[in-house]
């Protein structure tokens, strides 16, 4: 038979401390009949008497006083290990995340984790650098970048931009203006988009279709790139969900499908299955995928 010598020695602690078995009970926060029992298996694991029950108070035996300072001993250790637990589970997981990511979505993504007794911290950082904080861990779990065939999260992209003509996408060869033309439409790359398997599927149609290097930038950031949509004609390579934020209309793009792809890399020994499980929902919110 298998004894429980920690819940034995606390009930045995307590019924001790009070010289009751019913107060006892009461302070160890148990049933008195649980303590009973509990004390009792310790005897017989033991092979002695604790307590001296021929009284009406619980008086310890010669033998129950020389095992009480080793049951406090192991009470107190069993006390610490629990708190040193809960504190563990308390510490901060820091993720990387994209710029991208909303601070509302952000917030509820860290509700759910907190209701699961998992608290995050986020660090907003472009694709390259989140794989490098987690390399040096910096951080302990970073969203990366990844083409969408790959990823665990996938998240459509096409084009903002202040006005469309009429039509559910949008061609980019109708960006290619004549020899005569004072402007050009350009399309703005933002810095998460700025890796191979979006930033070069873009180019490639670029080329094909006849538009100028010019017409397709990157830009030093999204604020920048909003701006320059804002002021002019251009169009923003995004998401739906960023172009919801920004107010502008949005429209896919009929030469490709671009999406971002993102999965999640973390330092040797970081359980990452509760983001692609049971977070897998909201951590998709943040991303914008499903929009």
């Amino acid at each position: 038979m298998v004894v429980d010598l920690v819940g034995g020695c606390r009930a045995f602690v307590s019924v001790s401390e009070t010289g009751s078995f019913t107060a006892g009970a009461a302070l160890a926060h148990i049933p008195q009949p649980v303590a009973s029992r509990r004390i009792a298996a310790l005897e017989r694991h033991f092979g002695e008497r604790l307590f001296d029950r021929s009284t009406r108070r619980a008086r310890l035996t010669p033998f129950g006083r020389e095992m009480l300072p080793g049951a406090r001993r192991l009470v107190r250790l069993a006390e610490t290990l629990e708190h040193d637990a809960k504190r563990a589970r308390l510490r901060p997981i820091r993720v990387a995340v994209p710029a991208t990511c909303g601070v509302r979505e952000l917030a509820g993504l860290a509700a759910e984790a907190r209701a699961l007794e998992v608290h995050l911290e986020f660090r907003a950082a472009e694709p390259g650098e989140r794989a490098e904080l987690v390399r040096t861990s910096e951080v302990r779990v970073a969203l990366t970048a990844v083409p969408a065939e790959e990823g665990v999260w996938s998240v459509p992209l096409g084009v903002a931009a202040v006005t469309f003509p009429p039509g559910r996408v949008v061609f980019l060869e109708t960006l290619r203006a004549g020899r005569s033309a004072a402007t050009r439409r350009r399309v703005w790359i933002q810095p998460e988009d700025d890796v191979p398997h979006v930033r070069d599927r873009v180019l490639r149609v670029r080329d094909a279709v006849g538009l100028s290097p010019a017409q397709v930038q990157v830009a030093d950031s999204l604020t920048a790139a909003a701006a320059e949509v804002f002021a002019s004609a251009d169009l923003l390579l995004c998401s739906a969900a960023q172009a919801e934020e920004l107010g502008l209309p949005w429209r896919g793009i009929g030469e490709l499908e671009p999406a971002r792809g993102f999965g999640v890399a973390a330092v040797a020994g970081e359980n990452t299955d509760l983001l692609r499980t049971t977070l897998r929902d909201a951590v998709g919110r943040c991303l914008g995928a499903g929009r």
